[in-house]
């Protein structure tokens, strides 16, 4: 019979530490591109200055999803992607959907799922890549 190991630092960490960049990677890329192709960047940034922020931000918003995302998928430079991405996620808990309630069912949705993705990627940082990724050729 074969035991699964529940060793934080042992392999199941490592693997729980892919599997939950490579998701976060995803989710990261599609919320970029989305918004690059059917919100378009200039709609974007049209949205970012309608909110009280600089139009620039939805620009920088796009590149830092797109960019950290395939970053996260590749397994490259993960702690510091995974922070740089923090601020993102808290301005649109703040300002994208902070007036909106809590529950992101809301209309508009709530500020519930930005600030448990902060949270996530703040256990991104803490657990590092994983398996299977560049940070650790």
């Amino acid at each position: 019979m074969t035991t699964v190991s529940t060793n934080p630092t042992g392999q199941n960490a490592d693997t729980a530490a892919a599997l939950l960049r490579v998701v976060n990677g995803g989710l990261f890329t599609f919320h970029g591109l989305f918004k690059a192709v059917v919100f378009t960047f200039a709609g974007t940034a049209g949205y970012f200055e309608s909110i009280g922020l600089p139009g620039f931000l939805g620009y920088v918003t796009i590149v830092l999803e797109v960019l950290g995302g395939l970053a996260l998928l590749a397994g490259y430079k993960t702690r510091i992607v995974s922070v740089v991405l923090i601020p993102v996620l808290l301005g649109a808990a703040y300002f994208g959907h902070g007036g909106n309630g809590f529950v992101f069912s809301n209309a508009n949705g709530g500020w519930e799922y930005p600030a448990f993705w902060a949270v996530v990627m703040a256990a991104q940082a803490l657990l590092g890549a994983g398996v299977w990724s560049l940070d650790n050729r």
